[in-house]
């Protein structure tokens, strides 16, 4: 069953997130399909489409977030990837990560700063 809320969901997504971010939707089908759909329907349909933000803002945001979590390196990779895409710099996702050393400590941005590295070097970019 598709929604209007469903389709406007999986347009932001493929915006953001592209190839990677059906990758995890499509992950999920054999396990949870609902799981997939609620990813796709609650944070991209009703949170990344919301005025107030732009989707830069948004990922710089997420990034943070992920990597103060320090435990969600697989997300963290796609969000990385995502910040790349909506234009985020590489320097400015650096900056982000250092930032997050003095709140979330150092091995949570040891850990995002490989993770970018891997992003980094996925793309040709290191």
């Amino acid at each position: 069953m598709t929604s209007s809320r469903f389709e406007q969901g999986l347009k932001k997504l493929s915006e953001i997130d592209g190839e990677a971010g059906h990758k995890v939707i499509d992950s999920l089908q054999d396990i949870c399909p609902d799981l997939a759909r609620y990813t796709i329907e609650y944070p991209f349909a009703d949170i990344y489409s919301r005025p107030g933000l732009d989707l830069k803002s948004r990922e710089i945001a997420t990034v943070a977030a992920l990597t103060a979590l320090g435990n969600c390196q697989p997300q963290l990779k796609v969000h990385l990837q995502a910040a790349l895409n909506v234009g985020c710099s590489a320097d400015e996702i650096k900056e982000v990560i250092l930032q997050m050393s003095v709140y979330a400590g150092f091995p949570a941005a040891l850990n995002a700063m490989f993770a970018f590295k891997e992003v980094l070097q996925e793309r040709g970019l290191l």
